[in-house]
């Protein structure tokens, strides 16, 4: 009798990229941490003197697209077996939306960048790029991956297994940012 064959509890993508963001929330969790310290540390306050406060405006703005972008993820993933060609819409619509957050977020540096604001200038600067600049290739990484899903999608290649590891990346992405505007940025 051949020995019975164990039922796979997720698919080895999802699982990898579990682990993944596990991991990375543990680097988060760690910049983070150093930041509080250093911002409840400084005894000329936070930011130091002669640095640029953030943008607090704008980037909530940015971040409502971002936060839009996993709610059209989630409404693609309702939508991938019943309906193909709403699924497509609104995976194009999330990759757009989040195309607009890295766009606008290296719109943002240029300005800080032209402000004084460096990754040199002071450990606000320092910390700020190392922060954000971290999420900011996550972004880009996770932009790329959902645009892999598109393209497998758009060519009838795309399943579900795929989908939901390149959704867990961005929904990494996604979720961590509103963690990090609340402690960089406010």
């Amino acid at each position: 009798m051949p020995a019975a064959r164990r039922q796979q509890v997720a698919p080895n993508g999802v699982i990898g990229i579990s682990i993944f963001v596990i991991a990375e929330m543990m680097l988060f969790a760690g910049f983070i941490s150093a930041h509080s310290i250093v911002k409840t540390s400084a005894l000329e306050g936070w930011p130091p003197p002669g640095q640029p406060r953030l943008p607090i405006g704008e980037t909530a703005i940015n971040t409502a697209a971002l936060l839009l972008s996993g709610l059209f993820l989630v409404l693609a993933h309702r939508a991938f077996h019943r309906d193909a060609a709403a699924a497509m819409r609104k995976l194009a619509v999330a990759i757009g939306l989040g195309a607009f957050f890295v766009v606008f977020q290296g719109a943002e540096w240029v300005a800080l960048l032209g402000e004084g604001l460096t990754v040199t200038s002071s450990t606000h600067g320092g910390f700020f790029y190392l922060i954000v600049g971290t999420h900011a290739l996550h972004a880009m990484a996770a932009l790329g991956v959902l645009i892999w899903a598109f393209l497998r999608f758009r060519g009838g290649r795309l399943v579900m297994s795929e989908l939901m590891t390149a959704e867990i990346f961005w929904y990494f992405v996604v979720g961590l940012w509103p963690i990090l505007y609340w402690r960089v940025y406010l």
